[in-house]
């Protein structure tokens, strides 16, 4: 499985610049979060700017007005509040729309994605990615962005205020800047290395999980819960340690900020004193309560500086976790597309010295095939396991690409088609066949609106219509995960009821009877008989009740044609059919 994550060489300014695209058009929510968190950070420093009239005219001269004291604390209390929750809300709207627009950026990524895709990465790995990543690190991220702009307006009011109380003492809360920004930076980057590696551990456990969950039968039938047990343990061990590496990078940042500020308020509040006793400045200058005021907004520094220090993690969790699916976005191509279009073709299909390599570790899967279908005409693909069958059919809806050779549909090249126009021209009945959590209307009719009469004519032909007619909701029945529901071969009939419903000019049925019961068989043989007059089939099978309906057979072997011919023909000719004939057994 290969990651598409980019190298974390870019400083973390660039890397917010490119989330940019998806969080920074909602300027009215940006104006608002912004314009709250201004109006939140300079009610900080009215609360010890309170005390200094109300030590000095209240206490120490009696000369303040009772009424003023609710009044004033109130309306900063209000005033403070109001602020905060526009902010968060402003936020909030800001993490959820960027959020939607990237989480259907990369789900329209993903149905629109070239086939390699989905080799190079797991069904786990993607929903993984772009389902609960996203979502996590918009959070993570739009609440550290809270935190940041909030305790970064705040620490500039405080210092602004302490400027303005005694700017001789305000210059030493410098010192401690140089000493914050160099942990934060140290510890983010390694931070980011770590939460990078944790989610590619994330992905393979949860990939173990998912072969587990689909491979249940057969991990029992062979005993090996143990086996697989131990290498859910170990990947978990893995994930273990990097979780722990981790919160030993963001809880450090902590203390070590924290034992810097306390350093600068040790020598803050010495030479405060000092000052104090009048020898550095007039000891007029100096009051009770502007003491008290220094001192508290000092210690009111210290809870922003700390918020601060921590704000690093989860900004870089978050972009890391967002950047998984910008790398999907970026290193994931759509398929290529062409402008030919048309309804409806007439069904001839040409592949001319056709090749299809999977790696130059891999035997051809094809080795220059050339065959040609006529409109209307019914051939049988017929070989041992890895001939090229599945490969084949494959070729002709663009599934897979050709290594060399060229393939075309009436004449026209598969890369002059527009895709969506191509595809039209095929239904498939595969051995995998897949359903979704929808009614067994939507299930048929795929793709295209719902006509209920026609949903029910295609269950008569697919001899499935009296079971559904069973069901507690007829056709508007939900299968459930796949059609769990459902057995096999209703399964299947499901699917040739789909492949039916779709009425393409060209079908592909790859071993489409094959769960059916003998009395099953028989009438979906007579709809699928129907369904082919005047249709192109290409039919991947082995049962001889499928095949000796074919116009022509085609046998395969490593990649290229054996030989073919009507069945009688090939029977008697004693060549590769006939021996596969003779021993079904070794014929998947």
């Amino acid at each position: 499985m290969q990651a598409t994550d980019p190298a974390p060489t870019a400083s973390l300014t660039a890397r917010l610049q490119r989330l940019s695209v998806y969080f920074g058009h909602q300027r009215l929510s940006w104006g608002i979060a912004i314009a709250a968190t201004l109006v939140g950070a300079v009610t900080e420093p009215l609360i010890p700017a309170l005390l200094q009239p109300l030590l000095d005219r209240g206490f120490t001269q009696g000369t303040l007005d009772l009424w003023m004291v609710p009044v004033a604390i109130l309306g900063v209390f209000l005033v403070r509040g109001a602020a905060q929750f526009a902010g968060q809300y402003a936020l909030a709207r800001i993490a959820n729309d960027g959020m939607l627009t990237l989480r259907q950026s990369l789900f329209d990524r993903v149905l629109s994605a070239e086939m390699g895709l989905f080799t190079r990465q797991s069904a786990s790995a993607l929903s993984n990615t772009v389902v609960y990543e996203v979502q996590t690190g918009a959070t993570l991220l739009v609440q550290a962005l809270l935190g940041l702009s909030r305790d970064g307006f705040t620490l500039v009011a405080l210092l602004v205020y302490l400027l303005y109380l005694n700017w001789q003492l305000t210059l030493i809360v410098a010192v401690v800047v140089p000493g914050v920004a160099w942990i934060m930076k140290t510890l983010s980057r390694r931070l980011y290395h770590l939460t990078k590696s944790s989610q590619q551990a994330t992905d393979e456990l949860a990939y173990v999980v998912e072969e587990n969950v689909l491979a249940h039968r057969m991990v029992r039938l062979h005993g090996a819960q143990g086996a697989q047990a131990r290498r859910f343990a170990g990947l978990s061990q893995s994930l273990r340690r990097l979780a722990i590496k981790s919160t030993i990078a963001s809880a450090a940042m902590t203390p070590l900020t924290q034992l810097l500020a306390a350093a600068a308020l040790s020598v803050v509040i010495c030479i405060a004193l000092w000052q104090s006793r009048g020898i550095a400045v007039d000891a007029k200058d100096v009051t009770v309560g502007g003491f008290v005021a220094f001192i508290t907004a000092m210690l009111m520094l210290i809870a922003p500086i700390r918020r601060l220090a921590d704000v690093a993690s989860p900004v870089t969790r978050g972009v890391a976790a967002l950047e998984r699916g910008l790398g999907l976005l970026g290193s994931t191509g759509a398929e290529a597309n062409g402008t030919y279009r048309t309804d409806r073709v007439q069904g001839a299909l040409a592949l001319e010295q056709v090749s299809v390599s999977y790696g130059p570790d891999h035997a051809p899967a094809l080795d220059r095939v050339s065959l040609r279908v006529a409109p209307g005409e019914v051939v049988a693909l017929v070989g041992p396991s890895g001939a090229g069958k599945t490969t084949l059919v494959n070729l002709l809806p663009r599934f897979v690409l050709p290594s060399a050779g060229e393939v075309r549909v009436d004449g026209h090249p598969l890369a002059d088609w527009d895709l969506a126009s191509l595809r039209a021209q095929f239904a498939m009945v595969s051995q995998d066949v897949v359903m979704f959590n929808d009614t067994i209307a939507a299930n048929v009719a795929l793709g295209h609106a719902v006509d209920e009469q026609r949903v029910q004519h295609c269950l008569d032909a697919a001899n499935l219509s009296a079971h559904v007619a069973a069901l507690p909701q007829g056709m508007h029945t939900v299968v459930g995960h796949n059609a769990t529901q459902l057995s096999g071969g209703q399964r299947q009939r499901l699917a040739i009821a789909r492949a039916l419903y779709k009425d393409a000019p060209i079908l592909i049925l790859d071993e489409a009877t094959s769960a059916l019961d003998t009395e099953s068989e028989r009438l979906v043989q007579d709809a699928l008989q129907r369904l082919m007059q005047g249709r192109t089939t290409l039919v991947i099978a082995h049962r001889l009740s499928t095949i000796e309906h074919a116009d022509r057979v085609v046998v395969m072997e490593r990649g290229r044609i054996a030989e073919q011919g009507t069945h009688a023909e090939l029977l008697a000719a004693g060549g590769l059919y006939a021996r596969l004939q003779a021993r079904p057994a070794e014929s998947p």
